[in-house]
């Protein structure tokens, strides 16, 4: 095994993605640090320490996140930029329509989604579908570097890590773009299970359909009538199939009718509203305006705007 010690000093490169974090750790939201530490639990030693300083130097050079990997550029020692990779298991369909529906049932996440925002219980939503959202081992990134180095991770695998950590912390969908499912095409998802209109609503196009063959309707769209001056007959929507044939219940007081099963809070929840709202709802910049550093500068400056003004002496 080869030791970092037996190459030279890493090029100094200008322009390179710099790690935001200067000291400490790497990583500020729950997703990222959950991250962060599966990587760190998996005891790599010293290439940790080598790969945080990588990150921090801007020796990585241009990081990409597509369904099932993320690939980077990272200068080394030598002319040519060494390239890493690092593969990580991406979810197909039929398991991203379980965890779709799932949270198109809970308003709760489908609100915290659409506002930009990764709620703590999204993981465990995850495990309960039988996909984890992390990996649970380093056996389940498939990680490659074109370095010398024969370790794995090396360091310039371990600076891509720790970059992408902090690409979490300034866009979380990315998490899920990683395991196989872009933001946009999540909160439609979502949206059309909320509304229910359409076929897409069942997170497919291939469900039973209205039309029959040659674009035509079927038979069983629209139910014949017996009497040429009714209405078709149409099967009941919403609530109705569940109070089909059900009779008119009779009240016998109406005295707790309008009172609540149980006690009412003093005030109802609410979904608190972050002063960078507006930008986690956008996603990052692109890199030409500045990209995820613009977005960080300017999610310091929303907070500062939301600070309530200091009170008159």
């Amino acid at each position: 095994m080869s030791s970092f010690a037996d190459f030279g000093r890493p090029r100094r490169v200008d322009g390179g993605l710099r790690a935001r974090s200067t000291r400490g750790a790497i990583g500020q939201s729950w997703w990222s640090r959950r991250f962060v530490d599966v990587l760190e639990s998996f005891a790599l030693g010293t290439r940790l320490t080598r790969g945080r300083s990588y990150a921090r130097a801007g020796q990585v050079l241009a990081l990409t996140v597509a369904p099932g990997v993320v690939t980077a550029q990272v200068q080394g020692s030598r002319p040519r930029p060494y390239q890493a990779r690092i593969g990580l298991r991406r979810y197909g369909d039929a398991v991203w329509r379980r965890i779709e529906g799932t949270l198109a049932g809970q308003a709760l996440y489908s609100a915290r989604l659409l506002a930009g925002d990764l709620p703590p219980e999204l993981e465990q939503v995850f495990v309960a579908a039988g996909a984890p959202l992390f990996p649970a081992g380093v056996d389940e990134l498939a990680m490659s570097c074109s370095c010398p180095d024969t370790a794995v991770p090396c360091k310039h695998l371990a600076a891509t890590c720790y970059l992408l950590a902090e690409e979490f912390d300034t866009d979380p969908f990315q998490i899920l773009h990683w395991r196989g499912r872009d933001r946009a095409t999540l909160l439609r998802q979502l949206r059309l299970a909320r509304g229910g209109d359409g076929p897409s609503a069942r997170g497919d196009g291939d469900g039973p359909s209205a039309r029959g063959d040659g674009g035509a309707p079927s038979a069983d769209a629209v139910p014949p009538s017996t009497d040429s001056g009714a209405l078709p007959v149409r099967s009941p929507v919403g609530a109705g199939p569940a109070l089909a044939g059900l009779s008119e219940p009779v009240a016998t007081s109406d005295a707790g009718f309008w009172r609540a099963p149980v006690p009412l809070p003093d005030r109802e929840p609410v979904l608190p509203a972050r002063a960078d709202l507006l930008l986690r709802q956008l996603g990052a910049p692109s890199p030409a305006i500045g990209g995820p550093g613009l977005a960080t500068v300017l999610g310091r400056a929303y907070r500062r705007f939301a600070e309530p003004a200091p009170a008159d002496d």
